[in-house]
């Protein structure tokens, strides 16, 4: 198949793929193989996630009406995500360890900023990446992102290993839902108009590409 531009043009050469990005709604666009850009593989990507865990390993939260969260997380950069009895927020340290959390590295910097570049968001500089895991049957139900000091800046996320549908619905919970595969190396920018559209992940199945599937959803929290 003869490569194409996405976006006509909008991406430059990074985003040049075998496969049509797609907006999903206004300010919601869907790079299938974005991670690509990266070079080879995601080898260097999960060995990072490997990392991250050794240092703040992964965790299932608690939401404040004390249920626990089927996905297991953990967190890199200036701030990190966390729920508990207290509520959602976002620390400056591991609950855990009360050390920082690990730094992020530049190439996912660089890779979160050209995403929202692709999407129309210049000067996106994330200060925290969430990591999602996933384990066959684990799922992420319809949720807002609220939690951010300013929700003028997109989400870009990360996919990688076991496929997911991922579930974009309005701005009330109620509002129709729609789905879209995610497989191992695509990105996801939500901001603008999609920036607190409902999202989730449906129930994730065991398939080829492994026996995990990782999130990796880089935010501008303060």
């Amino acid at each position: 198949m003869a490569r194409q531009r996405t976006l006509d043009n909008a991406m430059g050469d990074l985003f040049e793929q075998e496969t049509q990005s797609r907006w999903l709604a206004p300010g919601a666009l869907h790079l299938p193989g974005g991670l690509d850009s990266l070079g080879p593989g995601s080898a260097w990507l999960l060995a990072w996630i490997g990392a991250v865990s050794s240092q703040a390993p992964f965790r299932h939260l608690r939401t404040p009406g004390g249920q626990s969260m089927s996905v297991a997380m953990t967190n890199a950069g200036p701030c990190g995500w966390v729920s508990d009895r207290r509520g959602y927020r976002y620390s400056p340290l591991d609950p855990l360890s009360q050390q920082p959390w690990p730094p992020l590295p530049r190439e996912l910097l660089t890779l979160a900023s050209d995403a929202a570049q692709a999407a129309g968001f210049a000067d996106f500089e994330p200060d925290a990446c969430l990591i999602n895991r996933y384990l066959p049957g684990a799922r992420m139900s319809l949720h807002q992102d609220r939690d951010e000091a300013s929700f003028a800046h997109p989400i870009v996320s990360v996919s990688l290993g076991l496929a997911a549908e991922f579930l974009l619905g309005g701005l009330t919970r109620g509002d129709t839902v729609q789905r879209q595969t995610l497989r191992s190396g695509d990105l996801l920018v939500l901001g603008g108009e999609a920036r607190l559209r409902f999202h989730g992940v449906a129930p994730v199945k065991a398939g080829a590409e492994g026996e995990l599937r990782f999130n990796l959803t880089l935010r501008r929290a303060q």
